[in-house]
């Protein structure tokens, strides 16, 4: 956003007339030292949607211009007594300015807000084009787009050619990082639906200019329906505040951080609501991928440690789910026929009187007894919770992994938000130490495997690429030939060697 004198573009904005249809329109107009284009961009706005807004609001960012003076002025003058204008006393960036319109809208019960900005770039003759899909709900996010061609094209209506070579880069890169299909990301005029403004959280979303990225981002994540319609382009003559390469830097460096967020890799604040501690794993060679082949069909199956049951979603059908755990309850609680909260710290102590002697053909610790400061309670619980014939499957993360090894070569031990170090771990095993822990615990081990490393997520690649298909085989031959150095997990499966007879009432 920047001061800009415009000039005609080569297609004039056809004006059209829409209905508000009992919908509260807002127009948000952010502005930074925009005296000598404000006025312009006020006088602009179609008669018809004054009528149609209930309110215009001008949030000044702390200008250093008579920008604040000259709104004021204009409302005078005007009499418009729905156009508000406000300065903030310190400047809070161009994302922040915006964060602090949208929550004064949805405090106010609003339910569509345009953002329009103070330079003139953007067209107001086209305003009730961005807010029409909302009201009709077509739409809860609609984005004006200079790179349509109804107005004549970006380059026809003065874009700098730097700039459009630029935005077609950036573009094509977040919609193939984000499974989207937009013709452009970079346009600050937009409308949204409050509704959906309200669902997105924006505590640590950044204050600078690629707070418009972020709120693509978390918009197409939560599932809301985004519409483009054409605008026109102008430029002219203009002190530009937005540093371009820090800005694609940032645009990009944010879509990493969502990646990595979303696959578990690492948590960033702004996007910290999509992070999953212990995601699904749908790759091959995974300890879920080994978990669903030994599960099978057609099973009572008690899965302790189940999380959100984002795994017994994947083996719910033919079989009947009991799930355990720390949580007080869970996302998928559906998959379950019966869900217990228990502090695995007890073993099964506290779900052993609501199971009434139940028992199961497989039981499932997957990562469960490095989380425990005495696993030892809960596998001698679990002999009586199996069918005399019954599977306990086991899976710990392996220590003595390659990677581990070299970190303490360097003198590196750092924790993790998950893997192998992550920083919930309160035991650390290798191959022959968990052996050793559970058949000290009364289990005979009938099948050991490892899983392979999660390159993909190092790579920042999905486990269907291609690529990865193939280093991922690749890896599992290795693995197969070196378990202890290459193996990222341990998965055991085990039977029981105790006796009914032999296990106390407290077990």
């Amino acid at each position: 956003m920047g001061l800009t004198t415009t000039k005609t573009p080569t297609a004039q904005p056809a004006e059209i007339c829409v209905d508000a249809q009992g919908k509260r329109i807002g127009v948000l107009i952010v502005a930074y030292n925009a005296v000598t284009t404000l006025a312009s961009v006020l006088r602009r706005i179609p008669a018809d949607v004054w009528e149609n807004v209930e309110e215009v609001v001008v949030f000044d960012d702390a200008s250093h211009d008579d920008t604040y003076e000259l709104a004021m002025g204009y409302k005078l003058l005007s009499k418009i007594k729905h156009l508000n204008v406000f300065k903030n006393q310190n400047n809070l960036g161009y994302g922040g300015n915006q964060k602090l319109g949208y929550s004064y809208f949805i405090d106010k019960g609003f339910d569509v807000v345009v953002l329009l900005h103070g330079d003139g770039q953007y067209a107001p003759e086209v305003l009730a084009h961005l807010y029409q899909p909302i009201v009709a709900g077509e739409a809860s996010a609609v984005f004006g787009s200079r790179m349509m061609m109804d107005y004549g094209g970006p380059l026809k209506g003065g874009m700098p050619l730097y700039k459009y070579v630029g935005n077609r880069i950036l573009t094509f890169f977040e919609n193939r990082a984000l499974g989207m299909n937009l013709t452009e990301f970079h346009s600050g005029y937009r409308a949204y639906s409050l509704h959906a403004l309200k669902e997105i959280n924006f505590a640590h979303m950044t204050d600078n200019f690629h707070f418009d990225t972020e709120i693509i981002i978390k918009l197409h994540h939560q599932g809301f329906v985004i519409k483009e319609v054409p605008i026109p382009t102008y430029y002219g003559n203009e002190v530009c505040y937005v540093n371009g390469m820090k800005y694609a830097r940032d645009v990009f460096r944010s879509v990493i951080r969502y990646q990595q967020t979303i696959q578990s890799v690492r948590v960033y604040p702004e996007y910290q609501e999509y992070y999953v501690h212990y995601p699904l794993k749908h790759s091959r060679f995974s300890s879920h991928y080994y978990f669903r082949q030994l599960v099978n069909q057609g099973y009572d199956v008690l899965d302790v440690g189940c999380g959100q049951g984002f795994f017994a979603a994947t083996i719910a059908e033919g079989n009947r789910i009991v799930g355990i755990d720390s949580l007080p309850q869970v996302e998928n609680a559906g998959v379950f026929e019966h869900f217990y909260s228990a502090n695995l710290e007890n073993g099964l102590q506290e779900v052993l009187p609501a199971l009434g002697g139940r028992q199961f053909d497989k039981v499932l610790l997957q990562d469960v007894l490095e989380h425990l400061s005495t696993p030892d309670r809960l596998l001698q619980d679990c002999h009586g919770v199996l069918k005399p014939n019954g599977l306990l499957l086991v899976s710990v993360p392996n220590v003595a992994n390659i990677t581990i090894r070299l970190a303490l070569l360097f003198g590196r031990w750092n924790y993790t938000e998950r893997g192998i170090l992550d920083k919930t771990h309160l035991r650390f095993f290798t191959r022959h130490s968990a052996r050793v822990l559970l058949e000290k615990n009364g289990y005979r081990v009938m099948k050991t495997m490892s899983t392979v490393m999660p390159i993909e997520l190092a790579l920042g690649l999905p486990s269907h690429n291609p690529l990865m298909r193939t280093l991922n085989r690749l890896l599992a031959v290795l693995t197969w030939m070196m378990p202890g150095l290459l193996g990222y997990q341990s998965i055991f499966v085990v039977r029981s060697v105790i006796a009914k007879a032999e296990l106390s009432p407290t077990n």
